[in-house]
C-alpha cells in the first residue's frame, strides 16, 4: 500500500474485506426493507383507527372544526404514539445493547449519534405514516359520516 493511497481506494480494492462489504449491503437492503414494512404498518394502524372515527371526524367538522384542526388532532395523537414507542425502543436498545458489542465495529452500544439518527429517521418515517391518513381525515363529508353506520 502506497502512504498516499485514499483509505477508501485501498479498502475497494482489498480482497480480504469482501465479506465486511457484502454483509454491510445485506444488512442495509434488510434494514431498508425493515424500514418499509413498519412504515407499512404504522400507516395500516392509522388509517383504520382513522376510518373507525369517521363518525367523529363528520361530526366535529359537522360543528364547526376546520379541517386544519382535525388534522392537528390526529397528527398529535400519533406523534404521542411515536414518541412513547421511540422512548421504549431506545429503552430496549440500551438494555440490548451490552450483548451486541461483538457485532458493532468501533462502535458503542450507547452511540448517541447512531441511536438519535436511528430515532430520527423511524420517528419521521411513522409521522409521515400518521400524515396520510390525517390528510385523509380532514377530506370527510361530515353529511356522509353522519349517514354512515
Amino acid at each position: 500500500m502506497l502512504l498516499h493511497e485514499p483509505t477508501a481506494e485501498f479498502i475497494r480494492r482489498d480482497y480480504s474485506l469482501w465479506s465486511a462489504r457484502l454483509g454491510a449491503a445485506v444488512f442495509g437492503v434488510f434494514g431498508a426493507i425493515a424500514l418499509l414494512l413498519s412504515v407499512m404498518g404504522v400507516y395500516s394502524v392509522k388509517a383504520y383507527a382513522v376510518a373507525r372515527r369517521t363518525r367523529e371526524i363528520g361530526i366535529r367538522l359537522a360543528l364547526g372544526a376546520r379541517p386544519a384542526d382535525i388534522l392537528s388532532l390526529i397528527l398529535k395523537q400519533g406523534a404521542q404514539q411515536i414518541a412513547f414507542a421511540c422512548a421504549v425502543g431506545l429503552l430496549l436498545a440500551l438494555l440490548l445493547g451490552r450483548g451486541l458489542t461483538a457485532l458493532l465495529f468501533h462502535l458503542s452500544p450507547a452511540d448517541p449519534f447512531a441511536l438519535g439518527g436511528a430515532i430520527a429517521v423511524l420517528g419521521s418515517a411513522a409521522l409521515l405514516a400518521c400524515y396520510l391518513p390525517a390528510q385523509r381525515a380532514t377530506r370527510v363529508s361530515p353529511l356522509t359520516a353522519l349517514r354512515s353506520e
